[in-house]
């Protein structure tokens, strides 16, 4: 059973993510379009997230991703497909003790938008992100040894701050 560990924002992160970032542009060169550090990690108003860095990987072709699973493995990575989002390939690294989680998607997916919309919407909205951290600091306190019903426990709030980031990206984009 995996436990939740969350820790306080740190830059160790941000070089975790770079380190990691070199590795996976050049194993996925032929295909990458883009790369991203996502998730709680990426943006230190949350204050707090579990030690696992995000990474939104764009390429050009998402079938040609299952091509790489055994340099994945290679690297660590368990190639485990969509894993219940369509049109993504999904690849956590450190087993139950992770410490990156790779989510692909071909350009243009709407997967793309929603999560660097989120991410951008909490750096811009400092009171929001810090409601997050306050969430999941709770939620860790709950359910140390529950790693699934801290999930579910954020997931409402998650979704309201994924439909205001929609909303705020739109207005920024059609003013």
């Amino acid at each position: 059973m995996r436990k939740t560990k969350m820790l306080a924002w740190t830059d160790e992160w941000e070089e975790s993510y770079s380190q990691e970032e070199k590795i996976l542009k050049e194993v996925l060169r032929n295909e990458l379009v883009d790369i991203f550090h996502i998730g709680s990690t990426s943006i230190p108003t949350i204050g707090y997230a579990k030690p696992i860095i995000d990474i939104l990987i764009v390429v050009k072709d998402i079938e040609n991703i299952d091509l790489y699973n055994n340099k994945m493995l290679e690297l660590g990575y368990e190639p485990k497909g969509e894993n219940g989002i369509a049109g993504r390939r999904y690849f956590p690294k450190g087993k139950d003790n992770r410490t990156h989680h790779i989510h692909i998607f071909q350009v243009e997916s709407e997967q793309i938008k929603i999560h660097l919309d989120f991410k951008e919407y909490l750096i811009k909205n400092p009171v929001e992100a810090k409601k997050y951290g306050e969430l999941k600091i709770n939620l860790t306190k709950q359910f140390p040894n529950e790693h699934n019903k801290y999930q579910e426990g954020k997931q409402q709030f998650v979704n309201e701050l994924a439909d205001k980031a929609n909303e705020w990206a739109s207005q920024r984009r059609f003013p």
